[in-house]
């Protein structure tokens, strides 16, 4: 049956799916292929990548989007969500959480009213050993270097962004990408690729050594032809400390977020 024109299009009840927002915390080297970052010394350096898929229809045939799908009555908001993500690699991490639901009529781009509910996965530790699903259109990219997206698909991603890095100063964040144990040069790596700035090392690790929440757990490990490393653990006072997610979240258009202090400092040289 014919749809009508734009005007009762927009009439029309609003088509509702799921989207999720992955990302994982990988070295700055990436694959020849365009799949999954290589695996490599942490002494590289880190950054943030995501898998996108190449749509197969209009709209914005042949453009990249978040992974995505529509709701079904026998599943769940999650269960969609971690349908969506195994669709296109096959992680399930420990952490999911929704984003936001994001439902401009201007988003349909002449189409149907869409709503979009988006969930974010941290991946890291041992979440991130799964290989992604093989295929042609599904590809992974750094944050910092994505192609041209869908939709309003790069408004999501940077809200999702605007998210983390007004959280990262949360152990229970940053466990989520580095592990539950690291050293303080992988910690580093993780604060530079979520804040996308450069973080003098020696400040860093004399700030955090300072802050009380970590603490040595005897081990070392050693990374590349560096010399072992301490290995470190957030004390339990620490990750017991609440994370104020908040769901309903500040809208995307909204500007001026508020700088955590704990942030502000370790990232000041």
């Amino acid at each position: 049956m014919m749809m009508g024109n734009v005007s009762e299009r927009r009439k029309q009840p609003p088509q509702i799916g799921v989207s999720v927002v992955i990302l994982a915390l990988e070295p700055v080297s990436r694959s020849n292929d365009g799949g999954r970052p290589e695996a490599g010394p942490s002494g590289a350096g880190s950054t943030l990548w995501m898998p996108l898929v190449k749509r197969v229809r209009q709209p914005f045939l042949g453009q990249w989007a978040l992974p995505g799908g529509d709701l079904r009555a026998d599943h769940s908001l999650e269960q969609s969500a971690y349908a969506a993500l195994e669709s296109t690699t096959s992680l399930h991490p420990r952490y999911l959480e929704q984003l936001y639901t994001f439902g401009d009529p201007a988003r349909s781009h002449g189409g149907l009213p869409m709503v979009s509910i988006v969930y974010w996965a941290l991946v890291g530790g041992s979440d991130a050993q799964t290989e992604p699903v093989e295929g042609n259109n599904v590809k992974w990219f750094p944050v910092d270097s994505l192609p041209e997206l869908a939709f309003d698909h790069r408004a999501i991603i940077d809200y999702a962004m605007g998210r983390l890095r007004g959280k990262i100063e949360y152990p229970q964040i940053v466990t989520r990408l580095v592990g539950e144990r690291f050293t303080l040069s992988q910690l580093h790596d993780v604060y530079e690729a979520v804040t996308g700035e450069a973080i003098d090392l020696a400040n860093f690790r004399r700030k955090m050594l300072a802050s009380g929440q970590l603490e040595d757990t005897g081990e070392k490990l050693r990374v590349g032809r560096n010399r072992p490393a301490a290995v470190y653990r957030y004390v339990r006072s620490a990750l017991r400390r609440a994370t104020p997610w908040d769901h309903g979240g500040d809208h995307p258009d909204s500007k001026g977020q508020e700088e955590d202090d704990a942030l502000t400092a370790l990232t000041t040289i």
